[in-house]
């Protein structure tokens, strides 16, 4: 958990905006529910140009005192600091990558104390055999290891070169399932042939669930939460303030890494209720790890309900209409989270409310676009218990 600069920023991160931002995530609650990562994408670097050409340096400019007080600043508040980089000879945005100088590079970042490392394959890798791939990624990962220091290994390629199969046993933490999110719920196809949004990424994930668990992590990609359409690096024109609920309330249930990918400046108390929502967190961060799955959907999957067990044996529930009208919507504990309760609670998660108990399946309204979101504790159980 955490947040991101890309989305927001662009190449033109600096050091104040990373220490405003850091200081904005304690005032807001932020770091209170979780949100611990600052993340430092693309743009820090000095050079654009080849690593041929150029030594991977910090920009003088942007970050005038270093990487390494910054990630003093932020550890000093209680944060984490994570970098950015790539195996090829120059990043997406076109600065020196870290091609053949990862073990360099994996000792400097370590050095500055650095946290969590991006390193982000799609530019200079798209087209590279699935071989190759695997080998740059196993080659940063084997570097930070040697480091001796705990830094998070992010490896990023877009989805390609089914990186969910053989990602954890190179040591990887997380990584991308499909290429850069939109800010858009449903858009009609990808926008350019290549954006996800918010339903096609969620239809992209359930397919792999079983290659998530604790410690290695399908990565849906950043929030868009807040965003609103004016995000200078993503396509799309924004979402509803319902919808961005969805997609925080999917995310949560799914297991996916949860960067804020906004300015923390420009959230509004909406975005901040969602955001610091601690029972849907709860769902994203339970030590069971296990991601939800699609336990029913109707014949034209406007309708689906997932599901997924949480340590302490409750039930958690997503009800998602994807559709563009109100629906009723049935949980039958039995019959679609195959549970043998005879009766139940529930947890309404986003009116913290108790419901219940019911020994019949319980139906609700979900409008358009929304995903109730609830939590299921047994209370009597007789047959199949």
């Amino acid at each position: 958990m955490g947040w991101s600069s890309w989305n927001e920023y662009g190449p033109d991160i600096n050091e104040t905006v990373v220490r405003d931002t850091i200081d904005r995530m304690v005032a807001t609650g932020l770091k209170d529910a979780g949100y611990v990562y600052v993340n430092i994408d693309d743009g820090w670097q000095r050079y654009k140009g080849s690593r041929g050409e150029h030594p991977l340096e910090i920009d003088p400019v942007k970050f005038p005192n270093g990487i390494k007080s910054v990630a003093d600043y932020a550890h000093s508040k209680g944060f984490k600091l994570g970098i950015y980089s790539g195996p090829g000879d120059t990043t997406c945005a076109g600065f020196t990558g870290s091609e053949n100088h990862a073990e360099e590079d994996a000792k400097m970042f370590a050095s500055w104390g650095v946290d969590h490392l991006k390193y982000d394959a799609c530019c200079s890798h798209h087209d590279a055999p699935q071989a190759e791939v695997q080998q740059v990624m196993l080659d940063m990962s084997k570097s930070l290891i040697a480091t001796n220091r705990s830094i998070v290994f992010h490896a990023c390629h877009c989805g390609w070169a089914n990186i969910w199969e053989w990602a954890a046993e190179e040591g990887s933490n997380q990584w991308r399932i499909g290429q850069d999110i939109s800010d858009d719920f449903n858009y009609p196809g990808n926008r350019e042939k290549y954006y996800f949004d918010v339903l096609d990424m969620l239809d992209r994930g359930n397919n792999i669930t079983q290659f998530s668990g604790p410690g290695h992590w399908n990565d849906y990609d950043m929030l868009i939460v807040g965003l609103n359409g004016e995000s200078k690096q993503l396509v799309g024109t924004g979402a509803s303030d319902l919808e961005y609920r969805t997609h925080f309330g999917m995310w949560s249930i799914v297991n996916s890494p949860l960067l804020i990918g906004a300015s923390i400046a420009k959230l509004s108390r909406y975005d901040l209720e969602t955001l610091t929502n601690k029972e849907i967190i709860e769902l994203n961060q339970d030590p069971l790890g296990q991601p939800a799955s699609v336990v029913y959907e109707n014949a034209n999957r406007t309708l689906q309900i997932y599901a997924k067990q949480m340590k302490d044996e409750s039930m958690a529930i997503a009800l998602l209409n994807r559709g563009d009208a109100t629906a009723d919507m049935t949980v039958n504990m039995r019959k679609d989270l195959t549970v043998g309760w005879d009766v139940y609670k529930l947890r309404d998660l986003l009116k913290h409310k108790d419901l219940g108990p019911y020994d019949i399946p319980f139906t609700v309204e979900v409008r358009a676009h929304e995903a109730k979101m609830y939590r299921a504790y047994k209370v009597a159980c007789t047959v199949g218990c």
